[in-house]
């Protein structure tokens, strides 16, 4: 249900790290399917520079407004800019289409994130 390749938060972010020193960067399908269906989504300029941790967006939904978090520092090079008009692809593909931001790694993987299974346990958790 989780891709092996990713690597996740406790906040339900997703990074695709490359082997050229950038990731990829979105939510998982859990924090879609939370949120219902989501209505706007706000990302960060290209250049903007964030620490692990640091908010870098927002998801909106009928629900609510869902701050998103930077799972590993790193320098913002790309923004999906089909989000503006099709939000929509967060939900119908939240590891493809509904990616957010690619950044370039501003130093080593973040130490605390989760491989596909224990990611995969933690949802299991949380959804009971």
């Amino acid at each position: 249900m989780y891709p092996s390749d990713l690597k996740y938060t406790k906040n339900h972010e997703f990074i695709k790290p490359s082997g050229d020193g950038t990731a990829v960067i979105g939510i998982t399908s859990y924090a879609q399917e939370a949120l219902g269906d989501v209505v706007f989504v706000d990302l960060p300029e290209v250049g903007a520079v964030f620490a692990t941790g640091d908010e870098f967006g927002t998801v909106e939904s009928v629900k609510t407004v869902s701050e998103i978090f930077m799972p590993s520092a790193g320098e913002v090079l790309d923004v999906n800019g089909e989000l503006e008009s099709h939000p929509e692809f967060v939900n119908e593909d939240p590891f493809g289409k509904g990616w957010m931001v690619k950044i370039k790694l501003t130093g080593a993987l973040n130490g605390d994130l989760l491989d596909a299974a224990s990611y995969e346990k933690l949802v299991s958790e949380e959804s009971h």
